[in-house]
């Protein structure tokens, strides 16, 4: 399994879904409680968006005054970034290793963007890289799925949009042994079908704050949406906030 892992090429996502990546999540979350929420974390200091993209949120941060840098892995989704503005500062780097020799009042990484990390030890690695890059009470804050224990006998196939001559399907499979999710977006036209890999690594929040102590981080908040509603058993996402001391 170990060598399955090593032959995932991590920049494949953003090559294949740079193109659509801001149709296909137009109206698809809440960006604009995002927004505001990660503009009253930072209390008007720089932001540090790990996972960039096309700049969903640290374009719209942005324009409200902040200073922003986003880094990303894909050069084509920084490139549909820089095709809308300039005011967020992109880096071209891993997420995991890239040293800006600065601090921040916020660090964060949103929409499920730490599963495309493949191992433990990278998403342990990121962890202490933006604590790395937070000034003293500043915080990082992550949003993802709650992730539920994986079926040890099917995959998951669903339907997500249904045009008159347009359908969208995802689907996938987690591997028990290692958390590793392999999937894929499939769009069908009738020109042909075209397909949108997803692959990384689940990780559950209560791994997460294990992750956040071993970087020196505390857990200071869990909401359930970018509202600020109550984390609980029913909950389908969570918005955690971890604080550096």
């Amino acid at each position: 399994m170990l060598g399955v892992m090593a032959t995932i090429d991590p920049r494949l996502y953003g090559a294949r879904w740079a193109d659509i990546y801001d149709e296909f999540h137009t109206g698809y979350m809440d960006d604009e409680g995002a927004v505001n929420a990660l503009f009253d974390l930072a209390e008007g200091g720089p932001v540090l968006e790990l996972g960039v993209g096309t700049g969903r949120l640290a374009i719209p941060l942005a324009e409200r005054g902040l200073e922003v840098v986003g880094v990303d892995l894909s050069p084509e989704m920084l490139a549909k970034m820089r095709e809308k503005t300039t005011a967020v500062t992109a880096v071209e780097a891993d997420m995991t290793t890239v040293s800006l020799e600065r601090e921040f009042s916020l660090v964060f990484i949103a929409f499920n963007s730490i599963f495309v990390l493949t191992t433990q030890e990278d998403q342990v690695t990121l962890f202490r890289n933006a604590a790395k890059h937070l000034r003293s009470g500043g915080r990082f804050a992550l949003e993802t799925v709650v992730v539920l224990p994986p079926s040890p006998d099917r995959g998951k196939m669903s339907i997500y949009k249904v045009e008159a001559d347009r359908v969208m399907l995802s689907g996938g499979t987690v591997d028990m042994v290692n958390s590793l999710y392999t999937g894929t977006w499939m769009v069908m036209e009738p020109t042909g079908t075209k397909f949108y890999p997803i692959t990384g690594r689940h990780v559950t929040h209560h791994e997460m704050d294990l992750m956040a102590q071993l970087a020196g981080l505390e857990l200071e908040s869990r909401w359930s949406n970018w509202q600020g509603a109550a984390f609980g058993s029913k909950s389908e996402m969570h918005v955690s906030i971890y604080r550096k001391p």
